[in-house]
């Protein structure tokens, strides 16, 4: 595609970076009426969140990076006019198991019903572990709904929030290790583990890592709109992008594509951003939608290579002819409708995470697995009857394992092969019977590591939150005199914020990056 060019050279603001906190964030700045233009190194916008036609021969569009909305705040939605259809999953999750060598299941029906608490009574042989699954979420469920409004206003204080929240609660999510707290309320494995797994998507860390890592990765997968709810776009990933591309445009910002920023330079008064092969522009602010470790970069100061981030995640796509069948008898339908847990035990997650840290790819590989054509077939396209996608995210796979270029091809396929196996294990259809095949009569199978990722999307060491994820308030001691600070979005420049996912709300699909660091903005223009 032929790159687009800047209109002008000098803009109240540039972003820095198309994906879909960037065009949030230029949305808001354009209707205010403020001069915008987003700067995007590829020939399209959206970063991360795009749907691609990934096969050959094959018109089906897939959600091959970002996949699920959780954290999108309904305000964002109606602030923008953004006409996004959420659609909610029929299943909430379903594990299965293999115990004494026989087939069963976990089911967690959305909303919660019998069915889910008489699979759980089947699985552990009393209603203890439901009451306990019951009781656990309840509680999360009243932090969530205190913490949901705040991610769309100023960072609150921890005091306040921790004021206003359960103390037991407050101890166990953000005091203590994770861990702690699934070990004394959870005593099945599979239960705990199916708990647990909301700490370590994208996040390479112990259960009981005293560094909270896991807790945070926890709390922002269930505070989205005080439910914590994972929905499906309907049309794709893509259609988030569109749809905040269209906004911003409506409103006059300026989308410039094929626009490789190469330097931002902090002034007295604003910020020049160089662009390859292109004029310089002037801004009166920058929001980068780039990751920290890229705007460093980009501002030459040193980085520190042990300081880059880690990503942790083999991501695969899937293209089937049809969906297998279970070797537990369950409904196909149901158990990949939502979540599918493989190899997510609790002492599974641990020695998957010693294997890791140890060099190792994991014997037994954590995953989970998505069927989002189950809940939007519009994805699909033109395709036979029963044709389905499935999406494979592979967890305790960091970047350090596949770092050795000599090595990395091998270790990739590995992890592909170890993913396969543990799906496999549970099917009486193996994953290579069901596969589509592309137009040259391959397998329709996509996988992505780390490095590949970075690659791809210039998310720094295949980070998918662009590093590691920050607690969604602030200290009770820090200074918050700047609309910068206040909003979360700060850098050591004035000039220049952060409006992506390594703002203090970033991550995830949730445009929270991009909202705050416009009202940032607006309050100090």
């Amino acid at each position: 595609m032929t790159p687009i060019k800047p209109s002008r050279t000098a803009y109240d603001v540039v972003v820095v970076g198309g994906g879909h906190n960037g065009l949030a964030a230029a949305a808001y700045l354009a209707r205010a009426g403020l001069s915008v233009a987003v700067l995007e190194r590829l020939d399209r916008t959206g970063g991360a969140a795009v749907s691609a036609q990934a096969f050959p021969g094959r018109p089906t569009r897939l959600s091959r990076y970002s996949y699920l909305v959780s954290l999108m705040p309904e305000r964002i939605i109606r602030d923008l006019g953004l006409g996004l259809e959420l659609a909610s999953r029929s299943t909430a999750s379903y594990t299965p198991v293999l115990r004494d060598g026989v087939p069963g299941g976990l089911l967690v029906e959305r909303p919660e019903g019998p069915a889910t608490r008489d699979s759980f009574r089947r699985l552990t042989g009393s209603d203890e572990a439901y009451e306990a699954w019951s009781a656990f979420y309840a509680q999360v469920g009243e932090l969530a709904e205190v913490l949901a409004p705040t991610l769309t206003a100023p960072l609150p204080r921890e005091g306040d929030l921790r004021r206003r929240v359960d103390a037991g609660i407050w101890e166990e999510v953000v005091r203590r290790p994770l861990g702690e707290a699934l070990e004394r309320r959870f005593a099945d494995g599979t239960v705990r583990g199916v708990v647990a797994t909301d700490a370590l998507i994208g996040t390479f860390a112990g259960l009981h890592d005293p560094g909270l890592i896991q807790n945070r990765c926890f709390l922002y997968h269930l505070i989205g709109n005080g439910t914590g709810e994972w929905r499906v776009p309907v049309g794709g990933m893509g259609a988030v992008t569109d749809a905040l591309a269209a906004s911003a445009v409506r409103a006059g910002a300026e989308l410039v594509t094929g626009a490789e920023v190469t330097a931002v330079r902090p002034g007295p008064g604003g910020a020049e951003v160089e662009i390859a092969g292109g004029p310089a522009l002037e801004a009166r602010l920058v929001l980068s939608n780039a990751a920290p470790w890229v705007l460093d970069g980009l501002l030459g100061e040193h980085r520190d290579p042990a300081d880059k981030p880690v990503g942790s995640q083999l991501k695969i796509n899937f293209l089937l002819d049809r969906l297998p069948r279970l070797r537990s008898g369950a409904d196909p339908r149901v158990a990949f409708a939502g979540t599918l847990h493989l190899n997510e035990d609790y002492a599974d997650l641990e020695t998957a995470h010693a294997e890791a840290a140890a060099g190792r790819v994991p014997s037994r590989l954590p995953g989970e697995v998505y069927c989002h054509s189950l809940t939007d077939p519009s994805v699909l396209g033109d395709v036979p009857e029963g044709t389905h996608t499935l999406t494979y995210f592979g967890l305790h796979l960091p970047a350090t394992l596949f770092e050795d270029p000599a090595t990395r091809a091998e270790r990739k396929a590995e992890a592909v092969r170890r993913a396969v196996a543990s799906l496999d294990e549970h099917l009486l259809d193996p994953i290579g019977s069901v596969v589509a095949r592309d137009a040259d009569g391959r397998p329709c199978l996509e996988a992505k590591i780390p490095q590949e990722i970075e690659a791809d999307v210039a998310m720094p060491g295949g980070h998918i939150f662009h590093g590691d994820l920050a607690w969604p308030w602030a200290d009770d001691a820090a200074d918050l005199t700047t609309p910068a600070s206040r909003w979360g979005v700060a850098t050591r420049h004035p000039s220049v914020l952060l409006c992506g996912s390594g703002a203090v709300r970033g991550g995830a699909v949730s445009a929270l990056g991009g909202h705050n660091a416009a009202m940032a903005a607006l309050e100090q223009l």
